[in-house]
């Protein structure tokens, strides 16, 4: 087993954070872009919501599937290498997409997309990690807790905009130049930082991994998934495979995935605290636009531009949250958020046909500044917890919650 160990202190590493932050501002806003326009794409493809939302449940199961591999593919590969073949898996399902003549190659074009996103989030997680020292970190990810939600704050508008003055596909055209760049950039500043280890790949293990989240997935996003024999059926067989693939983990010398990061109480907190807001989050961000625009008669461009200040106001204190994270610790931050995430949801619960504009307005605001309270601070503290040689495994468990927050 070949083994190189890479002294990142005296690298520059604002460059490097630049061309981590601007591949992953991409992905989300790609992402972003997309979520407003669900109700014309139901309309042009003449599909309903259930079909739709696949253009989401796809891309999560991807990414569930890639959960365990990217922890294997950063022992593998430089992280040059590994940001390069993320944006090029990016950039063609962004073309695939764009180009797209039914609503089948749209969905193989998210599907590539998937692919370059589940490899790029935990890795650019790792790489800040292995970056910055502890006591610097909070500053690290809360600037890329601010370019992540960069993303939503303009991403709802343009989409808005685009849809209601061009054409759904330039949501697409606008973002290839910028994929051009990123990956030029990154060619120039871009450096390993990785200790590359290169254990034996185990393809039982991979292919047990690739059953159990797939099924899990797959049946949760069954309409009736409780009521139906065959949303059941998944559940359990998907969950059956991982319980294989957790006992076989544990029994090798050199595991897919290291699950003894459960072993650190915080990190499993945080990895159940993450899962809870992820399935929140992505049902109420999910229900919006199709809410405000079929049921509020909103045009694309006003629910745009209803949901902005949220995402402002999250973006401006993904970087005050960091330095208050490094300053005071977790708590002192996380549970302000989450009492802020509850009271919203409580609210949110009560949306009928009469709803008022302001009343949306306020309780997205609300949710979102408690959304930059939390997921940054916490993922964090769990991190944390980790040795160095733990920290890739991490990140793969958690590929970073903000993947999304108005996509689904």
């Amino acid at each position: 087993m070949s083994k190189q160990v890479y002294d990142t202190s005296g690298m520059k590493r604002g460059p490097m954070l630049v061309a981590l932050l601007l591949g992953t501002f991409i992905a989300f806003l790609s992402e972003n872009l997309l979520a407003n326009a669900f109700p014309s794409l139901m309309r042009e493809f003449n599909v309903a919501a259930s079909t739709i939302q696949w253009l989401s449940t796809g891309y999560m199961l991807v990414i569930g599937v890639l959960v365990p591999v990217t922890a294997l593919l950063q022992q593998w590969f430089t992280t040059r290498q590994m940001f390069m073949s993320a944006m090029a898996l990016f950039l063609v399902g962004t073309c695939l997409c764009a180009i797209s003549p039914g609503f089948e190659i749209l969905l193989m074009g998210r599907v590539v997309q998937a692919c370059g996103t589940g490899l790029l989030i935990p890795l650019a997680m790792n790489t800040i990690l292995a970056l910055y020292p502890l006591e610097r970190r909070g500053a690290a990810m809360g600037l890329m807790g601010l370019v992540i939600m960069v993303a939503p704050v303009i991403g709802p508008a343009l989409s808005g905009l685009v849809i209601d003055t061009l054409h759904w596909r330039w949501l697409f055209y606008l973002v290839i130049p910028v994929i051009l760049l990123s990956i030029s950039y990154a060619l120039l500043y871009l450096k390993n930082v990785t200790e590359l280890t290169k254990p034996r790949v185990d393809l039982l293990s991979i292919v047990m991994s690739t059953i159990g989240f797939g099924c899990i997935i797959y049946g949760f996003s069954r309409p009736n998934v409780w009521t139906e024999p065959e949303g059941c059926s998944l559940i359990a067989i998907g969950s059956f495979f991982l319980l294989l693939l957790v006992r076989r983990q544990f029994k090798m010398k050199v595991p897919l995935i290291d699950l003894t990061v459960f072993r650190y109480p915080t990190f499993s907190l945080v990895a159940g605290l993450v899962v809870i807001l992820m399935m929140v989050l992505f049902t109420a961000t999910t229900l919006l636009p199709i809410y405000m625009q079929d049921l509020m008669q909103l045009t694309a461009l006003t629910t745009g531009l209803l949901l902005m200040p949220g995402c402002i106001l999250n973006a401006m204190l993904m970087p005050v949250t960091g330095i208050l994270f490094d300053k005071w610790g977790p708590r002192f931050v996380v549970m302000p958020g989450l009492l802020m995430i509850a009271i919203s949801l409580w609210q949110f619960a009560g949306l009928n046909s009469d709803t008022a504009q302001s009343f949306v307005l306020c309780n997205h605001i609300l949710l979102f500044a408690g959304i930059a309270f939390v997921v940054m601070p916490a993922q964090t503290t769990g991190l944390n917890q980790l040795p160095l040689h733990l920290v890739p495994h991490g990140t793969a468990i958690y590929p970073a919650f903000p993947r999304n927050y108005n996509e689904v």
